[in-house]
């Protein structure tokens, strides 16, 4: 009985579907040159407490997001936009090499930007606003935390994917991937500006 309740409850193809969709809007992969840069700056990444907080934001936007932008008069339109600016700085520090962000201190990298906005951005809350409206919540919990777990992997891999990298190796992926990412920024800039006008 209890089996065919959760057979009811989770749908494997629709966890799938979530699931693959965060992936690609998250990009850990993606971020891992930002991740082993900001490593590199503050000494060390918690890679427990990023991968937690970022989990917290996403579940806790899943169900209350939409009524906390309503309540301080954001639309999801806007928030995206203001998404896309973070998104397009953070690219251009991988592409030119320069430091938009400065850490206060080694805990803050943490949380800012590792947990928000890389991987709990605006891109990756507005998309579970859409999915909530697709798909069965518990299936989007089971595709969040799967992602989480992928993230964590990563995070906790950094020094060894350094290694194996090299310096020349992480600096053409950060380039690489900075141009993605910028595209990234203004595809979603250019997709929720045109709704503010």
């Amino acid at each position: 009985m209890a089996r065919l309740y959760l057979c009811r409850m989770f749908d494997v193809k629709e966890i799938f579907t979530a699931g693959m969709i965060l992936f690609a809007v998250i990009d850990i992969i993606g971020s891992t040159p930002v991740i082993i840069g900001l490593r590199q700056r503050v000494g060390h990444i918690q890679s427990e407490k990023a991968s937690l907080v970022a989990l917290v934001i996403m579940i806790g936007f899943l169900f209350v997001g939409e009524e906390i932008l309503n309540i301080i008069g954001i639309d999801v339109n806007s928030f995206a936009v203001a998404g896309s600016i973070i998104i397009f700085f953070l690219a251009l520090e991988m592409i030119l090499g320069i430091q938009f962000y400065k850490e206060e201190s080694p805990e803050t990298a943490s949380i800012v930007p590792i947990a928000f906005p890389i991987i709990a951005g605006a891109g990756t809350l507005t998309t579970l606003l859409s999915l909530r409206a697709e798909f069965a919540a518990a299936n989007i919990i089971a595709a969040i935390v799967i992602n989480i777990l992928v993230v964590y992997i990563v995070l906790k891999s950094s020094k060894s994917i350094e290694r194996v990298l090299g310096s020349s190796g992480i600096s053409v992926i950060q380039k690489v991937f900075g141009v993605i990412l910028l595209a990234i920024a203004v595809k979603l800039f250019a997709n929720n500006a045109q709704q503010l006008f």
